[in-house]
């Protein structure tokens, strides 16, 4: 598998593609999405280009007003949200400077030079530098071959503190089936900690996908992290929470800092909650964008890992570095249109 770079693809797409050559890839005109960052377009990060809903972008004007209060209240409003549409007290859910944060939490609490971290290769890597950090071994375990996690071997691996299992994946955007993931947890020692990172939770439509947040209740060795930076929009905002049974959350809050959370993330974060229809219509969006990209892309000849995310995965059949990331995010149609120029541009 060629090596993946994050941050270099949105160097490579300008503006001054001729995009206009393309077939347009929707008939009917989607939301106006924020502009991109500089002169190009941004690809590469895996982030929501039609930015918060309507609702959030007001509720967080709003609460600048009480910018000079610590954000105690807020805190707690966004507990309960959270706590009600999972159907779980609020003392099993913490929140967290991102879902970044929560990988952070669990690094710290749970490994140790004696407990390592076990991850998928490849898979998104910020849990491995937090367990570095801990004084932690990482343990790398390939993905299968349909790009799914080796659950049964990352299960066998020794001393291990934390497992990481990111579903659906990044950079792959594949799934882990749930029956696998089912059958991981009931087999897996109670001693040992798994994170299951649901980042992309709201784009997976595959029917052998689904969340392993009603496992919580039975399994206290298990932590859903969940963000507001895909779905959402909020990337730049930072806000996020974590999902486990209440001694594991209170280990993880001896680790975290005192209000982390600001109030302008908090009161976003809470009305994306309430805007449900905010989450249909980019869920359909990103879909409907995603797949007639993918079609030109495998039409060209190019292979795409099938995606259940807001992003894929292309072998571009050569060493990635000189050209571009192997993973893309997906924009907007006018970005997407932009970026089959530029690729077709840079692989003639």
């Amino acid at each position: 598998m060629n090596e993946l770079s994050r941050r270099t693809f949105g160097r490579l797409v300008g503006a001054g593609v001729a995009a206009s050559t393309l077939p347009p890839l929707f008939a009917q005109n989607p939301p106006e999405a924020p502009r991109s960052v500089g002169a190009g377009v941004r690809l590469s990060a895996n982030e929501n280009p039609y930015g918060p809903s309507p609702s959030a972008l007001a509720a967080m004007h709003d609460s600048l007003r009480n910018g000079f209060r610590y954000p105690d209240e807020a805190s707690e409003e966004l507990l309960a949200t959270i706590a009600k549409l999972h159907g779980i007290p609020s003392d099993q859910v913490i929140l967290g400077d991102g879902s970044s944060e929560i990988l952070k939490l669990t690094a710290a609490a749970f490994c140790s030079p004696s407990r390592k971290v076990v991850i998928a290769d490849p898979t998104f890597e910020a849990i491995g530098a937090y367990a570095r950090a801990a004084g932690a071994e990482v343990v790398k375990v390939p993905l299968t071959s349909s790009y799914a996690h080796d659950l049964a071997k990352m299960a066998a691996v020794p001393n291990a503190g934390a497992i990481y299992v990111c579903n659906p994946n990044n950079p792959t955007a594949s799934i882990t089936g749930k029956q696998v993931v089912r059958s991981f947890l009931e087999a897996l020692p109670q001693d040992t900690m798994v994170l299951v990172d649901e980042a992309y939770f709201h784009y997976a439509d595959s029917p052998d996908y689904e969340s392993v947040v009603p496992y919580v209740q039975m399994r206290p060795n298990l932590i859903v992290a969940r963000t507001f930076s895909k779905i959402y929009g909020m990337a730049g905002i930072r806000c996020g929470y974590g999902i486990a049974q209440r001694s594991v959350i209170q280990r993880m809050d001896q680790q975290k800092a005192w209000d982390s959370m600001n109030a302008v993330a908090l009161a976003g974060a809470r009305a994306s909650l309430i805007d449900t229809k905010h989450v249909a219509e980019g869920r359909a969006r990103n879909i409907a964008t995603r797949q007639q990209v993918v079609n030109i892309l495998t039409n060209l000849g190019y292979d795409v890992v099938p995606s259940q995310a807001n992003f894929f995965m292309v072998n571009i059949k050569r060493n990635v570095k000189p050209v571009i990331s192997a993973r893309v995010t997906v924009g907007t149609p006018d970005e997407m249109q932009a970026f089959v120029a530029a690729f077709r541009t840079v692989m003639a």
